[in-house]
This record gives structure tokens, C-alpha cells and sequence, in this order.
């Protein structure tokens, strides 16, 4: 027997709902884990607070980009970043498929009216490097396209880095077996069903195919001034928390001490892309 809503009524602090869990015989272990979650991502939401303040007095311009499969925690992750920042200075960006107009454009040119303004950071549910990967897979570009693409992306980012926009470059590793189950699990859930989409299933399908374009993208795309970090991990908490730790720990946006060991990644999961990296989701 779990909780219920008269429990968590009744219990002040985290030792209440603790004893209330021995006493119910509930998996403690669970709920302690939940519990240090919580209390870590109210924290580095904090931070996440103190980073957009700073962000905003420096008039610096930042693009934090979020890819990965499909079901990879990407929006999940969004959601946990953006609670609590001033939409001000802060803006997600999930675009959807091009109009016609769009499609007979530079393709980077729907993104660039996107791009951070002086003093806002900017979070992409997905970006341009939607070309580099579904859209070869499941036949949304040419292959003359994708090729201009792969060419193009380092100078374009490139020129935005000269520019003084900051890029931070999230890839979201899972494997196929935590996919399956995730697709399964929105398919019984009527608040998900939403996310579930005929491209999802094929990208079961067509895993390898998605392997091969990942690895292409990793390959020619990671720059320097540019590059990727893979975030590996089944779990959605851990990819949460340590992705919101990489970020805050690329700017030196606050002289207190203790927080140094709070946004320091774990190395386990947050990885700089090389060629001989592990991944989960080859």
C-alpha cells in the first residue's frame, strides 16, 4: 500500500512521509531517492534562477539545444529548466514542420529568427540539426540537401560563436529497449498519447539507420567551439538534474564557494562526444 492524498496531508517534513512509509511497509529506498530528487532539482532550479539573472545583467545570448531520439527525456528536461525562470528573458522553442514559404528558403533561416536576443537564454526542443538526422531517415530531406546541410552547420555556428552566441549542445542517449518501453508507456497514458506519432514507431524500426546519421552528425559537427555533450542515461531524473548541472557549470555566474560541488557533473553520464565514446544508444 502506497501513500494516499490524507498522508501527504499530514506530514510537515521529510521524516514524516519517511515514517509514514516504514509504517506502511512502503519501499523506503524509493521514496528516500525520490525525496534527495526533488530536493536536488529545487536546488539547481535555484541556480538555474541566479544563472538567467546573470545572464541578463551581462546581455549575453544563449541557445541551449536539446536532441535526441525519440522518447529520449528531451521535453521532460525542457519542462524542469524552464519552471521557474522569468519568460522574460527566457523562451523554449519547439518549431513545427516547414510551410511552403519556409521550404524555398536557407534552410538555417527559420531558426535564426529564433536565435537568444541580448540577455535571454533560449531552449530548443529540437533545432536545425533536425536535418542531420530524422529527416534523412525518414525521407523529409534530399540527399543534396542533407549534404549542403552537413557542410554548412560548422560555419554557420561558427559565425554565431564569433558573434558572441553561446551554444550548448545537448545529445539524449537512451537505448532501444528504454525507447520501447517509453513508446508503450505514452500509448497507455491518455495525457501522453499526444506525444505518440507514426514517425515514433518507425524509428524503432529504423534504429540503425538513426545510429548511422548520429554518428555522422557527431563526426562532422563537433567542433571546438561547438561541441556536443552526451547526456547517457536511461534515467530521466539523472538526465535532468546532471544536464542542468553541465549548464551552470560553463559560467562563472556566482563567487559562492559552495555551490562548486552542487553544479559539478557526474562524469558517468555527462561526456564530451569522441570518436571511441560508449554510448547506450548504438
Amino acid at each position: 500500500m502506497g501513500y494516499t492524498s490524507e498522508d501527504f496531508l499530514k506530514a510537515k517534513t521529510r521524516k514524516d512521509l519517511i515514517a509514514i512509509a516504514r509504517k506502511k511497509d512502503v519501499d523506503i529506498e524509493s521514496v528516500v531517492r525520490n525525496l534527495k530528487y526533488e530536493l536536488e532539482l529545487s536546488r539547481l532550479q535555484s541556480e538555474l534562477v541566479n544563472l538567467q539573472q546573470w545572464i541578463t545583467k551581462n546581455n549575453l545570448r544563449v541557445a541551449v539545444l536539446f536532441e535526441g531520439r525519440d522518447a529520449a527525456g528531451k521535453g521532460g528536461s525542457i519542462k524542469r529548466f524552464v519552471e521557474h525562470l522569468n519568460p522574460r528573458s527566457s523562451r523554449v522553442v519547439a518549431l513545427s514542420k516547414p510551410t511552403n514559404n519556409e521550404r524555398g528558403q536557407w534552410y538555417f533561416r527559420r531558426y535564426i529568427k529564433e536565435l537568444p536576443n541580448p540577455g535571454e537564454i533560449v531552449f530548443f526542443d529540437r533545432s536545425w540539426y533536425n536535418r542531420a538526422v530524422v529527416e534523412p531517415v525518414m525521407g523529409f530531406c534530399t540527399k543534396n540537401q542533407y549534404n549542403q546541410f552537413i557542410v554548412q552547420v560548422p560555419e554557420f555556428e561558427h559565425m554565431l560563436y564569433e558573434d558572441g552566441v553561446i551554444i550548448i549542445k545537448f545529445w539524449f542517449s537512451i537505448s532501444k529497449e528504454v525507447q520501447s518501453k517509453r513508446f508503450n508507456a505514452r500509448l497507455k497514458n491518455p495525457l501522453k498519447q499526444w506525444k505518440f506519432s507514426p514517425v515514433d514507431r518507425k524509428g524503432q524500426e529504423l534504429w540503425d539507420e538513426y545510429t548511422y546519421y548520429k554518428e555522422q552528425m557527431f563526426t562532422k559537427t563537433h567542433t571546438n567551439f561547438s561541441p556536443w555533450i552526451i547526456v547517457k542515461t536511461n534515467d530521466k531524473k539523472t538526465a535532468r538534474l546532471e544536464s542542468m548541472r553541465y549548464l551552470l557549470s560553463k559560467f562563472n555566474y556566482s563567487d559562492d564557494k559552495d555551490i562548486s560541488n552542487l553544479i559539478q557533473p557526474d562524469p558517468n553520464v555527462i561526456v564530451r562526444y569522441y570518436r571511441n565514446a560508449i554510448q547506450i544508444d548504438i
